[in-house]
């Protein structure tokens, strides 16, 4: 007997896209539509009670009345969580089936008026038909949980103890993943017993479309087992062809025949004929096939025959140097001796040029002018920092990301067997506990060894006896003697002003109005503009400081034309100030009033030449002997070789036999953050010391370097051009220097000693009548 049909109720409405709520079943739920958040909020407001039913397309944004589906469900909203972009979550159970009598209202929210649509049992069942159909649904479920297996066994226990056809279709379906017409449909029905005949219908579809997709994975499983089957046995293929020396491999034969067109030494060939079998025996994805075929191209690519002719043009070579350098004529003189006596010489194991000198004086450059002249390739290989030997002996194969050493590394870069390789910042390479790359350099550079040099990568001897080295460095103290014994020293001295002047105008200024794109005419400088921008703007021994305040002065006229103020400008040395700003160095051309304890001594660094004040204070004490200004061990032993010295000639000097008990003597030399060693100081603080301890002014004009014995007598120094030249450009009028580098005075350019007394000495009895006062 049917139920009576439910009196029309009304409720707010939620839409769902692509969803079926089910009575008896959970389901949770994103809300995020305005107009379905404000229908949740009118349920939540009352009782909590919704009706939910589908949209017919769920692409609808805003669907109309008409374009949902009439029979839905009651539901009870049991979670709501709002978040904070504005959506609701919510769980909501299904109560019961409706259907949509009127709409109430579309805005802001659905509001319908429905009534309850009431199952219809189907009284002429059997009691056996329908134990049968249950079994058949449990059965089919089963089978789709088996397949899917994403149930839990108390989910399966729950439905096999339902015994209802009406509420056990509605939890069947609500598990399954039916499609949401299909659904629909099922909620549609009101035949308990025809709603779940239709459900194990469906089932069975589903059961019969996965099993087709798991026999469909399968195959493609299958046929992937197949392929890696073909594979192995394509490998056992390679295997037996290389066996057979038969092999087609195409990278393999590529190999061989640039072997045999490289026409490699009887090693070489023999090395790498081994390689290739065992690249014939690896797997394509193995991770040494890479590293094999690094190898090979690696030795391949080496210029094992490949040379340049040399331009054996000595005018010619002259004629490049005196293009790209100004000055420096001893150095070309002693480059073009080197170049001709490889010319002629038959033994190729000439000595390794060492380009000596403070930075900026071109030293690679002049590398770069001899590759040019001879035209031989040129590459430059940078030493400084270089604190593993590997670096230059390569690493070995087993270690990952291993590589050959810089030097075979420049050989590959060069392509010929005879380029000139700078080894550029030689005295800046340092050493640990990876060995000492110094030592590594030793065989390298030596004609004796260097025609059978063995990197650790390629280990293959390698010929580099036709290969032109050149080291530069800044000085020679942090290099070993091994490797000094090994170079021909060229010491590239520091320029002079008219150097500099020449070298800025005939390379600076040309390659800086190049650069950024100004013409000759556009931007101008004087001679006094110049030489202020050496003299006031840059103190170094060569010329690197000097082009940047000419790039500088270069980029200050671009940003004036580009803004319209000038289309022209001579530089000149009283507008200098307006591109390069104050002085940052003042002329000294005036030496001082004779003061006691003050002398002017000499000193060499890597930078070039400097001058040194040393200061002497005498005071009461206890015979205290203090130094001062950051100095090195050889200054202070210099400083008590002097105080020696002083005692031994106490009467002479008329000095208080016991000075050194009673007189406390400090020596300061100025600027205490610079560090300060040498040899030069020693006459310079007897001097000193002398002076504040007789009372005797020294004369400010003078200036000397020399070391001192405890006998008062003057040793040799070097840098004595750079010294000099100081001198010079402080304003000093009188030089004393060792008489053991009188020698060294002629070769002293001109320019440098005129306007200075250069006076030889070779005791403090010669040092000190032409430095104090009288």
């Amino acid at each position: 007997m049917a139920n009576k049909r439910s009196k029309p109720t009304t409720l707010p409405l939620v839409p769902l896209r692509g969803a079926i709520l089910f009575p008896n079943a959970l389901m949770s739920l994103e809300i995020g539509r305005p107009q379905s958040v404000e229908g949740l909020e009118a349920a939540l407001d009352k009782d909590s009670i919704v009706f939910l039913t589908s949209q017919r397309n769920i692409t609808t944004e805003e669907p109309l009345a008409e374009e949902l589906y009439e029979v839905g469900t009651v539901a009870k909203v049991r979670q709501a969580m709002r978040m904070p972009d504005g959506m609701v979550r919510i769980v909501v159970e299904g109560l019961r089936r409706g259907r949509i009598k009127t709409v109430v209202q579309q805005h802001p929210f659905f509001l319908v008026r429905f009534v309850n649509v009431l199952n219809k049992p189907n009284t002429d069942a059997k009691t056996d038909d329908v134990q049968a159909l249950l079994r058949s649904a449990w059965e089919a479920f089963e089978m789709y949980a088996d397949l899917q297996q994403r149930f839990s066994h108390e989910t399966l226990l729950n439905i096999k103890q339902c015994d209802d056809p009406g509420i056990l279709s509605d939890i069947l379906a609500s598990h399954a993943n039916f499609k949401t017409e299909n659904n629909q449909l099922l909620l549609e029905e009101t035949d308990t017993l025809l709603r779940l005949e239709k459900t194990v219908a469906l089932l069975d579809e589903e059961n019969a479309m996965i099993k087709l997709q798991r026999k469909i994975i399968d195959r493609v499983r299958l046929g992937m087992d197949k392929n890696q089957r073909e594979y192995f046995l394509r490998e056992q293929i390679k295997a037996i062809n290389t066996e057979l020396n038969e092999s087609d491999e195409n990278d393999v034969s590529s190999y061989r025949e640039q072997i045999v067109k490289a026409n490699l030494p009887a090693e070489a060939a023999e090395k790498l004929a081994r390689e290739l079998k065992r690249l014939e025996r690896m797997s394509s994805s193995s991770p040494e096939t890479a590293l094999a075929k690094d190898y090979i191209e690696c030795v391949l690519q080496l210029p094992w025959n490949e040379k340049t002719e040399d331009n054996n043009d000595l005018i010619n070579a002259e004629k490049i140097l005196n293009e790209d350098h100004y000055g420096l004529e001893k150095v070309k003189e002693r480059i073009i001796e080197f170049l001709a006596v490889r010319q002629t010489a038959k033994r190729k194991d000439a000595p390794v040029l060492c380009l000596l000198g403070p930075p900026g004086v071109g030293k690679t450059s002049v590398a770069k002018s001899v590759a040019r002249a001879l035209g031989r390739k040129y590459v430059r290989i940078s030493l400084g920092g270089v604190r593993d030997e590997a670096d230059i002996r390569g690493h070995r194969k087993t270690y990952i990301g291993s590589m050959p050493g810089r030097i075979i590394a420049g050989m590959r870069q060069a392509g010929t067997a005879n380029p000139l390789i700078l080894l550029d910042e030689a005295d800046k390479m340092g050493h640990d506990h990876r060995g000492n790359p110094a030592a590594a350099l030793l065989e390298v550079l030596d004609g004796e060894q260097n025609h059978a040099f063995r990197d650790h990568y390629v280990e293959l001897y390698f010929d580099l006896s036709d290969v032109m080295f050149v080291c530069t460095a800044n000085t020679l103290d942090n290099m070993p003697p091994a490797l000094i014994d090994r170079l021909e020293i060229i010491e590239l001295g520091t320029y002079t002003a008219v150097e500099k002047y020449e070298i800025a105008v005939n390379h600076l200024i040309p390659k800086q109005l190049d650069k950024h794109g100004v013409k000759k005419t556009q931007l101008k400088f004087t001679g006094g503009a110049i030489d202020a921008a050496a003299r006031f703007y840059t103190r170094e021994a060569g010329v690197r400081q000097l082009e940047r305040q000419i790039a500088k002065i270069c980029r200050k006229f671009v940003t004036m034309r580009a803004k319209g103020i000038c289309k022209t400008y001579t530089v000149t040395e009283y507008n200098l100030a307006k591109f390069l700003g104050v002085k940052k160095y003042k002329p000294n051309d005036k030496p001082g009033e004779p003061q006691v304890g003050i002398c002017r001594g000499l000193a060499w660094t890597a930078a070039g030449g400097d001058t040194l004040s040393i200061e002497v204070n005498t005071m009461p004490g206890t015979g205290k002997f203090e130094l001062t200004g950051s100095l090195g061990s050889v200054m202070k032993e210099s400083a008590h070789a002097a105080v020696s010295y002083i005692r031994s000639r106490y009467e002479t000097f008329k000095i208080h036999k016991n000075f050194y008990k009673d007189t406390d003597i400090h020596i300061h030399i100025p600027d205490g953050a610079v560090p300060k060693d040498g040899p030069s100081a020693g006459i310079t603080m007897a001097t000193a010391m002398i002076s504040a301890l007789t009372g005797r002014a020294v004369d400010a004009s003078v200036a000397m370097t020399g070391e001192i014995t405890i006998r008062g007598k003057v040793l040799p120094v070097g840098g004595l051009k750079e010294k000099i030249l100081a001198a010079k450009q402080a304003g000093i009028q009188k030089v004393l220097v060792p008489f053991e580098n009188e020698g060294e005075i002629g070769e002293i350019p001109a320019v440098i000693k005129d306007g200075l007394k250069l006076v030889p000495v070779r005791h403090m009895d010669d040092v000190l009548p032409e430095a104090l006062w009288k």
